[in-house]
């Protein structure tokens, strides 16, 4: 348990801020006027999850193991996601549960697991053969 504070420090601090955002009251801002913004971010909070999570595997493994990253960096996201979903419907007064915020963080992960091993791998693993 304690090597996943020594190996995954920012993706565990991502984790954290996510937890915490999806449970305060934001306040109201001119942004609330953007169509879809709430997706946008959405996507942006689980996708920089899922991005933190490809990285640290990629630095402290040498190999790439599928079913390790993909239960970490994309079944466990989206785990989490619904997790949070149901919990914001069934236990807060000032947050709804949503479908399309749940398909919005899975794109999210999915576009990040895309980019962590079509372009996060090869640039990490050329730094790393030096």
């Amino acid at each position: 348990m304690l090597r996943y504070f020594k190996y995954y420090p920012v993706s565990l601090f991502v984790v954290s801020a996510i937890w915490y955002l999806s449970f305060f009251t934001p306040p109201q801002s001119s942004l609330n006027d953007i169509p879809y913004m709430d997706k946008i971010v959405h996507v942006c909070m689980y996708g920089g999850l899922s991005t933190t999570l490809w990285i640290e595997y990629l630095i402290h493994h040498r190999f790439l193991a599928p079913k390790r990253v993909v239960a970490g960096a994309i079944v466990c996201p989206a785990l989490m996601s619904g997790c949070i979903e149901m919990l914001q419907a069934t236990c807060t007064d000032t947050r709804s549960g949503d479908w399309l915020d749940f398909a919005a963080n899975c794109t999210g992960i999915i576009l990040a697991s895309l980019a962590g091993y079509c372009l996060w791998r090869p640039l990490i693993r050329k730094h790393l053969q030096k």
